[in-house]
């Protein structure tokens, strides 16, 4: 009897395992699949032949307020669709109807271009906020690596349009109120212990051909890549930003969030650096940091 009883216990530990396991997969799964209404290929602007187009991602439940998702990696962006309800599900579980914001890769477009096309999608958005049940006053921003200087240069550049431009949507401001980024590279001048540093000066040595034919031209690139380094543009009206970075990252080393956290604290702006230990260009818990990126946004987004 003792045996008996001893294997049966076993075996009902093991059906409770098993069953343990396969509730929190399932919750799991349910968590990361959010319900959305889901609207692909709106276009928000146009670059030479190529239509510039966001998607729309609303949750069941939403909470009035926006963010926007550059998707852009090595200044390359996916097509319409490509960015998966998993990735933001925090976000979306929080109640932030999502703009997932495309532009046309790098070199067809330089890094240039593709930053005053973030611009237009952030004054399409606030333009027709009312539409998307948002306030247009409370915008947040995100992305990862190239998404991720997109996001400061919105941050640092972004304001008021033209009051004379000829279409309405150009004279709103592309300011954003919050940012939370993963690994952004600030500074093109100073590209330091990166490993697209060749030591002269110029571009990143992957992206040469994504900066226009006068990248190569140290020249120039010196204006060039001034313009394009959100740290050369940190003033008083930075919003709040929280940027993720690994501190193994070779491409875009983590003393490019350090120069940027230290030149916004100079302006006495709130910005906070969390460092992951051994993370490199990206690492695969990313998605439940994600959940702090909400956080950031409900307490700069919507909290009073």
């Amino acid at each position: 009897m003792t045996i008996r009883r001893f294997l049966w216990g076993i075996l009902w530990i093991g059906l409770a395992f098993v069953l343990v396991i396969a509730l929190g997969s399932a919750a799991f799964w349910w968590y990361f699949h959010p319900s959305v209404q889901r609207q692909n290929a709106i276009e928000y602007g146009r670059r030479g032949e190529h239509s510039l187009v966001l998607d729309v991602l609303k949750p069941s439940k939403p909470n009035g307020k926006g963010v926007l998702v550059l998707v852009s990696g090595g200044w390359k962006s996916g097509p319409s669709g490509s960015l998966g309800e998993w990735i933001v599900a925090p976000v979306l579980r929080r109640g932030y109807t999502v703009f997932a914001v495309y532009h046309v890769s790098q070199p067809e477009s330089s890094v240039m271009e593709i930053i005053q096309d973030m611009h237009r999608a952030v004054r399409f958005v606030r333009h027709h906020a009312k539409d998307y049940g948002i306030d247009p006053g409370r915008l947040g921003v995100t992305g990862g690596s190239a998404g991720g200087h997109l996001s400061l240069m919105l941050a640092t550049r972004g304001g008021p349009g033209s009051a004379d431009a000829p279409d309405p949507i150009d004279r709103e401001s592309s300011a954003v109120q919050a940012v939370a980024i993963f690994f952004p590279v600030t500074d093109l001048l100073n590209l330091g212990k990166s490993t697209e540093n060749l030591g002269d000066g110029g571009p990143p040595k992957t992206f040469r051909r994504a900066f226009g034919p006068q990248g190569t031209n140290l020249a120039a690139w010196k204006v060039i890549g001034r313009e394009s380094s959100p740290i050369y543009h940190v003033s008083t009206n930075l919003p709040p930003v929280l940027i993720y970075h690994g501190d193994a990252d070779t491409l875009t080393p983590l003393e490019q969030s350090e120069w940027f956290l230290e030149k916004a604290r100079a302006s006495s702006r709130t910005v906070q650096l969390v460092v992951h230990p051994g993370g490199k260009h990206g690492w695969l818990t990313m998605m439940f940091d994600v959940h702090r990126f909400a956080d950031w946004f409900d307490r700069y987004l919507v909290e009073d």
